[in-house]
């Protein structure tokens, strides 16, 4: 094998669809919060390759030297890199990674040194390429390759695979902790590289019950942009958390009156719209200050450093709910 070769194993993609797939012809596996790689090994040379074809090799040094450290001298692994941090995956320390300072990014390592998670094998320890092999033979030659050589390594870990779809669900349904999602792999195809016929994705359905503790205009005209989202801590302080901007073009004249009417601050009593983050844009400090007097339910993928990491989806009104009771604890844990 030479690393030339790499440009033949574009990552297998996944299709998002709203419910896991049934039948024999499935295998099922969980879908990891981190970033996907390809990692080829062709003698001492180590190339790890993000799904959109960039390196990621300086950003892990320490998976490199994992990876330098396992026996074979040629082979080809598909995977998640991961940051696990006190016990659960962080995906956002994943992210400080992607640092142009090496010295930032050798310290990091060493204080939460990455994991790669492994579940498929595209070229075996002795060069052959398995590409063209349907997935039972992958994974049975992925199997023995980590049972034969991913034993002392810590850095390098095995993923999970079922057929039973009870397993899987139990995943989806947040059984497995650190589990994003679900992926369903067709069992009678070889790996679609760099397409999605072979594959599909649940993510798990999450949703918080929030105040609505500001807004923004559009940036033309007067009508509503976005809702600010709110969530109490134990101290009883309202914390910004995100936003939602899922509305209907013919509803935004109408919901732009509601939320005018409410107009009073402070709107938030703890962590406010505009203060110092990566999030932060020109934008930030225009906000309008609500009453805690509207609650709504979304739904969000991730809520990691305080706060949903991208906007959410707006699914409906919560009169029914008082606004104190709409706690951080919703999303934490």
């Amino acid at each position: 094998m030479t690393l030339p070769l790499k440009q033949q194993y574009p990552p297998m993609e996944a299709k998002s669809v709203a419910q896991l797939p049934s039948g024999a012809d499935w295998q099922y596996e969980p879908k990891w919060d981190g970033f996907r790689c390809i990692a080829f090994r062709d003698g001492d040379r180590i190339d790890l390759q993000s799904k959109s074809g960039q390196p990621l090799g300086r950003y892990f040094p320490e998976l490199v030297d994992a990876l330098l450290k396992l026996k074979p001298r040629q082979f080809v692994l598909d995977g998640e890199i991961v940051v696990p941090v006190d016990g659960r995956l962080s995906f956002d320390d994943l992210l400080m990674r992607i640092h142009p300072a090496a010295s930032r990014v050798q310290k990091l390592a060493k204080e939460h040194p990455g994991t790669l998670v492994v579940f498929d094998l595209l070229c075996d320890d002795h060069g052959r390429s398995l590409a063209d092999a349907f997935l039972p033979e992958r994974r049975k030659k992925l199997d023995a390759f980590a049972r034969k050589y991913f034993a002392k390594n810590k850095s390098i870990e095995l993923s999970p695979e079922t057929k039973d779809l009870k397993i899987a669900k139990g995943w989806l349904a947040g059984a497995g902790g650190d589990v994003d999602g679900v992926i369903a792999k067709r069992l009678d195809l070889p790996y679609q590289s760099g397409n999605r016929n072979g594959m599909v994705k649940v993510k798990r359905l999450r949703t918080a019950d929030c105040v609505v503790g500001g807004f923004r205009y559009a940036t033309e005209g007067k009508l509503i942009g976005s809702l600010l989202l709110g969530l109490y801590d134990d101290a009883g302080l309202l914390h910004h958390v995100g936003f939602t901007s899922s509305f209907k073009a013919t509803e935004k004249a109408a919901l732009t009156k509601k939320v005018e009417a409410l107009i009073k601050p402070p709107g938030f009593t703890g962590r406010a719209p505009g203060g110092p983050s990566r999030w932060s844009t020109d934008r930030s400090a225009e906000w309008k200050p609500l009453a805690p007097k509207l609650v709504i339910e979304v739904q969000y993928d991730h809520f990691t450093a305080g706060r949903f990491r991208h906007g959410t989806k707006f699914l409906r009104w919560r009169p029914d709910k008082k606004a104190a009771l709409c706690l951080l604890d919703q999303v934490q844990g």
